[in-house]
C-alpha cells in the first residue's frame, strides 16, 4: 500500500516587515514656513543627511536652495540664509555620501556646483561655490554621486550627454570631464547605480532603458519595450534586478521589474492606478523593501522584493490626503534605531509651505537593539579613491553597524573623538596583557600609588583645557549664540555630546568590571596553587 504525502502551502507569506506602518511627525517636529519651489521639473527637490535637510526654494533672479539643520524644526525665519550662486533655477541637489557637509547642485544655467556647508548655523547667504563644473551645453537636470568611489560625480543634461567629473583637483573651475557618454538620443530622465557602482542604469525619453559600464562607457544592455513608457529606473541592490516606473499604453501608472542581464522582456508588470502623477521608487537593500512614492498625492506604497516569483510582494500603503510635490529620504545611519525606524521620508508640501517627516516603523515590544532588522549598512568611508576607480577598480561599500556605541556612522564629527579612542586602546592593551602576565606583575601594577596617576591626569586635563579654550570659548564650537536659532542649535549639539559621553562612560564601566573579574580570577587561581 502506497502512502501519498500531501503538501500544504500557506495562503500568506511570512515576513518580519508585514506590519510596517507609516508614522507622520507631530506638528512640532515638522518644518513650517518653508518656501518650496514651484518648478514643474520631475525631481525630488530635497536631499537629506543626518545633519541637514536641503530643499530647493523659490527665488527671484536665479536659483537657490535652503540648508536647514535636522534638529531645527518649527517655523523657519523668512530671512533664513540661502545657498544662491546659480543664475537659473536649481533642478537637482545631492549630498556627498562620504561628507555630510558637502552638497552638489545643478541648474538651468548649464552648470554644476559643489558647496561647502559650515558646521555651525548659517548666518548669511552662501554665494561662492567650492567648485564649478562647466561642460554641458544646455541645462543640467540630474546629478549622482558614485556610491563607493570618493569625489566622483555624474551629471546629465538636456544636451543628451552624461559627464563624469573627478573632483580630486585643486582647480575651482573644472571644464574638462574625465568621460562623456553620448549614446542617448533624447533627454535622460533618471540615473541609478548598482551596489558597487560598476553598472549605471538610465531611463530616457525615447522609452529605452540602458545599462552602462561607467568606466568604459560600453552599453551592456538596452531595453526597448513599447508597452511601457519609462520615467524612473532603479537598481535593486544585489538582487541583480532592475525596477522602472512609468505608464502603460493605456496611461495607467505602472511598475515593471527586469532582469539586469536580460532586458528583452520584463519579469513582471503591475498596473497601479490611472492617476497622472509621477512615481518615485526608493529601495532599501538592507531590508529588501521597495517604497513607491506618488507625486501629486500623499500615498506611499511599500513592497518586499524576493528572488523567487512573484518577486514583488505588496505589504501596505501609507495614505494621506495632503499631496506631496517632492520627497527626501534619510540615510540609514540617521534613523532612530531605538524606535525600530527602518526608513524616513521628508514630504514637501508646497500648499502649506511644510516639510513633513514620515517614519516607517516595525512594531516591536522590546526596547533593545533589533539585530535582525538592522544588518550592516553602508557607512561614510569610501571604498575607493577617485584615481583607483578611474583605473578600473570596483569595490562594494564599506559597511558599518547601526548598533548604538558600536562606532561613528556620521561623517566629520563635530567633536574630537581621539581622547576616548586612546583610552579604549590602552584598556584593551592592558586587558590583553593580563592573559599571560604573572600574578606578581599584576599586583605590582595595581600597587602603584594613586597620587602619581592623579597628578598625570591633572596635567593632561590642564593641557587639554589650554589647547581647547580660547578667550573662554571652545575653539571647536561656534562662537557664542547671538540669536534664538543659534542658541537652539548649540543646545541640540550639547545634548548630542552628552549622549555620546554617556555611552563612553557606560563602555568604561563594562571594561572596569571585566578587569575586576579577571583580577579576581587570577587571585583565585593563585590561591589554589
Amino acid at each position: 500500500m502506497t502512502i501519498t504525502k500531501m503538501s500544504w502551502h500557506p495562503q500568506y507569506r511570512s515576513s518580519k516587515f508585514r506590519h510596517v506602518y507609516g508614522k507622520p511627525a507631530s506638528k512640532e517636529k515638522c518644518y513650517d514656513c518653508v518656501p518650496i519651489t514651484r518648478s514643474v521639473h520631475d525631481n525630488h527637490f530635497c536631499a537629506v543627511n543626518p545633519h541637514f535637510i536641503a530643499v530647493v526654494t523659490e527665488c527671484a533672479g536665479g536659483g537657490a536652495f535652503l540648508v536647514i539643520p535636522v534638529h531645527q524644526t518649527g517655523k523657519l525665519d523668512p530671512h533664513y540664509p540661502r545657498v544662491c550662486g546659480h543664475k537659473g533655477n536649481v533642478l537637482d541637489i545631492k549630498w556627498n555620501p562620504f561628507n555630510d557637509f558637502v552638497i552638489a547642485s545643478c541648474s538651468e544655467d548649464a552648470t554644476v556646483k559643489i558647496w561647502d556647508i559650515p558646521k555651525h548655523l548659517l548666518t548669511r547667504n552662501i554665494t561662492n561655490a567650492k567648485k564649478e563644473l562647466l561642460g554641458h551645453a544646455r541645462r543640467v537636470g540630474l546629478i549622482e554621486w558614485h556610491p563607493t568611489a570618493n569625489n566622483i560625480l555624474f551629471s546629465s543634461g538636456y544636451d543628451y550627454k552624461i559627464m563624469i567629473w573627478n573632483l580630486d583637483t585643486k582647480e575651482t573651475v573644472i571644464q574638462n570631464p574625465v568621460k562623456i557618454f553620448d549614446s542617448h538620443k533624447d533627454v535622460i530622465l533618471s540615473m541609478s547605480f548598482n551596489m558597487d557602482g560598476s553598472l549605471l542604469a538610465t531611463a530616457c525619453r525615447d522609452r529605452k532603458i540602458r545599462i552602462f559600464e561607467p568606466q568604459t562607457g560600453t552599453v551592456v544592455q538596452e531595453a526597448s519595450y513599447k508597452s511601457h513608457r519609462v520615467n524612473k529606473v532603479l537598481f535593486l541592490g544585489n538582487m541583480k534586478k532592475l525596477l522602472s516606473t512609468g505608464t502603460s499604453r493605456w496611461n495607467n501608472r505602472q511598475i515593471v521589474l527586469w532582469d539586469q542581464n536580460d532586458l528583452s522582456v520584463p519579469l513582471l508588470e503591475e498596473d497601479l492606478d490611472g492617476s497622472s502623477g509621477l512615481l518615485f521608487p526608493f529601495y532599501d537593500s538592507d531590508t529588501n523593501m521597495l517604497y513607491v512614492v506618488s507625486k501629486g498625492d500623499g500615498n506611499i506604497r511599500y513592497y518586499e522584493i524576493s528572488m523567487e516569483k512573484p518577486y514583488l510582494n505588496f505589504l501596505m500603503e501609507y495614505r494621506s490626503h495632503i499631496p506631496q510635490k517632492g520627497i527626501g529620504a534619510m540615510p540609514k545611519r540617521g534613523l532612530d534605531v531605538s524606535a525600530c525606524e527602518i526608513f524616513r521620508f521628508y514630504k514637501l508640501i508646497p500648499t502649506k509651505s511644510l516639510i513633513e517627516p514620515v517614519s516607517m516603523i516595525v512594531p516591536r515590544r522590546s526596547e533593545s537593539y533589533q539585530e535582525d532588522i538592522y544588518p550592516m549598512t553602508a557607512g561614510t568611508q569610501p571604498a575607493l579613491t577617485s584615481q583607483e576607480w578611474l583605473n578600473g577598480i570596483n569595490k562594494g561599500p564599506v559597511l558599518v553597524s547601526l548598533r548604538p556605541g558600536s562606532g561613528i556612522v556620521n561623517s566629520l564629527p563635530q567633536f574630537p573623538e581621539q581622547e576616548p579612542s586612546q583610552k579604549t586602546t590602552e584598556s584593551n592593551r592592558y586587558q590583553n596583557q593580563e592573559e599571560w602576565m604573572p600574578l606578581e606583575e599584576i599586583q605590582k601594577q595595581s600597587s602603584v600609588p594613586d597620587r602619581k596617576s592623579q597628578k598625570k591626569m591633572e596635567e593632561r586635563l590642564q593641557n587639554d583645557s589650554q589647547m581647547r579654550l580660547s578667550n573662554g570659548f571652545d575653539v571647536f564650537e561656534c562662537p557664542p549664540p547671538k540669536t534664538e536659532n543659534e542658541l537652539l542649535q548649540m543646545f541640540y549639539r550639547q545634548q548630542e555630546e552628552i549622549r555620546r559621553l554617556r555611552e563612553v562612560v557606560s563602555q568604561r564601566d563594562v571594561q572596569i568590571k571585566q578587569l575586576e573579574l579577571e583580577i579576581k580570577n587570577c587571585h583565585m587561581d593563585a590561591g589554589r596553587y
